[in-house]
C-alpha cells in the first residue's frame, strides 16, 4: 500500500499561529494533537521530517523533535525505525461505532434524524392524485427492476435542466440513495480494495463501506472545506478503487464545494481511474446561494464516464419515501440492474408514484423558506442559551456542524437523553476512528419551537454539575 505523508508546507499552513506560546515544543505537540482529535489530519499519515518542518515553522530542530516526543508520549503519533513519524490516538479514544438502533423515547426530541416531515396535507394531496395512476399500473405484474419508465425520465429530465445532458437509460431508480451506493459497492469493489472518504462523512455510508470490507482513505473536510491539493495527493498515493463524496451542502458540515475544486478533483481520479461516487441527496436544499450544478457537469469530455451520482427523495422530501436514483453510464446501469434483482425485483410502484408527483410539482422554495426558517431558530437559540459553541453558517444543507470547545460530545450525548434530547457525538461521522470527540452535528428540520427547546434541555444538560457520564456503548440510528 502506498504511503500517505504529509509535506512539511501543507502541516505548517494547518496549524495556527504560535503567538507568545511558551514553550513552543508544548505548543506545537498540543496544535498537532488538536488537529487528529478534529479529523483535519487522518490516522496513519506520516508527518514531516523534523527538519522539513521546522524549516516551514521557522523553528528551531531541537523544538519539534520535543514537539514529536511529546507526541508519541501522549499517544498521537509512533515512529517506526528508519520510516518516520506517523500520526495515531492515545489508548482509551475508542470508536464510538455506528450500528442499526433503537428508536428513542417518544417523548424525547430526536435531533440524531437530519430529516424533515412533509405537510400532512401535501401527502394526503399526493396519495389522491396518484391513486388513477395506481389503478393503471395494477394491469402489468408491477416488477421494475429498473424503475418506473416514467419516473426515469424525469429524473432524467432533472439532470438536464440542471446542467447535466442525461437520458433515462443512464438513470436507476432505487430505494433511497444509500440503496444506490450499496450497490455500487457491490459490483465495483471487492473487500480489501481502497475507498477515498471525507472525514467527518455520512455515517451511514462509512458503515456500509466496512460492512463491504472495504479501506477507507480519509481525506479532511475542514471549517474551510476541502484543500483540493490534499485530495489530490491522496488519490494519487492511495489510489483507491472508489471515492465517495458529498460535495453539495455536506452532511455533516453543509459546506459548498467551490466549482474550481470540484474539476480539480474530478482530473485526478479520472487519472487514477477511480470511480467518483457523489452524493447529492442534499443538493435541493441550497439556502444562501444559487443551487449548485451536478458535479459531473464539471468533468472534462470523457473523464464523467467513470463518475456515478446517486439522490434520493428523503431530505428533500419525506425519508418514509424510500425512492432514490444513481445516474452512470447506460451500460453500467443495465449491469447494476442485473445486481439490483437477486436483493429485490424493483421498488414499490406507489412510491415511485408519489416521487414522479413530487418531482413535478417542484417545491423547492418553500421548503428552502422553511428551513431558512428553522436554521435561524437553531442559531438565534445556541447563541442565547450556549453561547461558547461555534459553528461555521452553512450555505445549504440540514444541520451545523457546532464546535463545543472540549470533547465531550459522546458523554453530553449520554446527559442529554435524561433530558430528553436525543443527539449523536461527531465520532460516529468520523471516517477515522475517536476523532471529532468535540464537535455535534444539530439538525434544523424541527419545527422552530421544538428547535428552541431541544437547545433550552442542552444546555440545561451541560450546566448539570454532575460529572459528565461515560459514553455507553448503545444502539445508533444516525440519518
Amino acid at each position: 500500500m502506498a504511503e500517505r505523508t504529509l509535506g512539511g508546507p501543507q502541516l505548517a499552513a494547518l496549524l495556527p499561529g504560535a503567538a507568545e506560546a511558551r514553550p513552543a515544543y508544548r505548543h506545537l505537540a498540543r496544535a498537532i494533537g488538536d488537529l487528529v482529535l478534529d479529523g483535519r489530519i487522518a490516522l496513519r499519515v506520516r508527518l514531516p521530517a523534523e527538519r522539513e518542518l521546522a524549516v516551514a515553522l521557522g523553528v528551531s530542530r531541537p523544538t519539534v523533535t520535543a514537539a514529536y516526543d511529546l507526541l508519541r508520549d501522549s499517544g498521537y503519533a509512533h515512529s517506526r525505525r528508519g520510516s518516520g513519524t506517523w500520526t495515531a490516538l492515545p489508548a482509551g479514544r475508542a470508536p464510538s461505532g455506528v450500528t442499526r438502533a433503537l428508536a428513542p423515547p417518544d417523548t424525547a426530541i430526536d435531533l440524531a434524524r437530519a430529516a424533515p416531515s412533509p405537510p400532512e396535507q401535501a401527502v394526503t394531496a399526493a396519495l389522491a392524485a396518484v391513486a388513477p395512476h395506481v389503478a393503471e399500473h395494477t394491469r402489468s405484474p408491477g416488477y421494475h427492476p429498473y424503475g418506473l419508465p416514467e419516473l426515469r425520465a424525469a429524473v432524467a429530465e432533472r439532470f438536464t435542466r440542471r446542467g447535466l445532458a442525461t437520458v433515462p437509460e443512464q438513470i436507476l431508480v432505487t430505494s433511497g440513495a444509500q440503496h444506490a451506493l450499496t450497490l455500487v459497492l457491490g459490483l465495483l469493489s471487492t473487500p480489501g480494495d481502497r475507498v477515498l472518504v471525507e472525514s467527518p462523512s455520512y455515517p451511514n455510508a462509512l458503515e456500509a463501506l466496512r460492512r463491504s470490507r472495504l479501506r477507507p482513505v480519509s481525506a479532511p473536510v475542514t471549517d474551510d472545506g476541502w484543500d483540493a491539493g490534499l485530495v489530490e495527493s491522496t488519490l494519487r498515493q492511495a489510489v483507491p478503487q472508489l471515492a465517495y463524496l458529498i460535495p453539495d451542502f455536506h452532511n455533516p458540515t453543509g459546506l459548498l464545494m467551490p466549482d474550481d475544486t470540484r474539476a480539480r478533483v474530478l482530473r485526478a481520479a479520472h487519472r487514477c481511474g477511480t470511480w467518483l461516487v457523489v452524493d447529492e441527496t442534499l443538493t435541493d436544499l441550497a439556502l444562501d446561494v444559487p443551487a449548485p450544478l451536478p458535479c459531473a457537469a464539471h468533468a472534462a469530455p470523457g473523464a464523467s464516464a467513470q463518475v456515478i451520482t446517486v439522490g434520493s427523495m428523503s431530505k428533500s422530501h419525506w425519508g418514509g419515501l424510500r425512492v432514490g436514483w444513481l445516474r452512470a453510464p447506460a451500460r453500467l446501469v443495465t449491469e447494476l440492474a442485473a445486481q439490483r434483482v437477486a436483493h429485490d425485483l424493483g421498488g414499490p410502484v406507489v412510491d415511485q408514484l408519489l416521487a414522479l408527483h413530487f418531482l413535478e410539482k417542484a417545491e423547492v422554495p418553500e421548503r428552502v423558506a422553511r428551513l431558512r426558517e428553522r436554521r435561524d431558530a437553531l442559531t438565534g437559540a445556541l447563541a442565547a442559551h450556549l453561547p461558547e459553541w461555534t459553528w461555521r453558517q452553512p450555505p445549504g444543507g440540514l444541520s451545523l456542524w457546532v464546535d463545543l470547545g472540549a470533547p465531550v460530545a459522546a458523554a453530553l450525548a449520554e446527559r442529554a437523553l435524561d433530558y430528553g434530547v436525543r443527539i449523536e457525538g461527531g465520532a460516529c461521522f468520523a471516517a477515522d476512528p475517536g476523532v471529532f470527540e468535540q464537535r455535534l452535528r444539530l439538525p434544523f428540520a424541527a419545527a422552530p419551537d421544538v428547535l428552541r427547546e431541544a437547545v433550552r434541555r442542552l444546555a440545561a444538560a451541560l450546566a448539570d454539575d454532575r460529572p459528565l457520564p461515560s459514553a455507553a456503548h448503545r444502539p445508533r440510528w444516525i440519518v
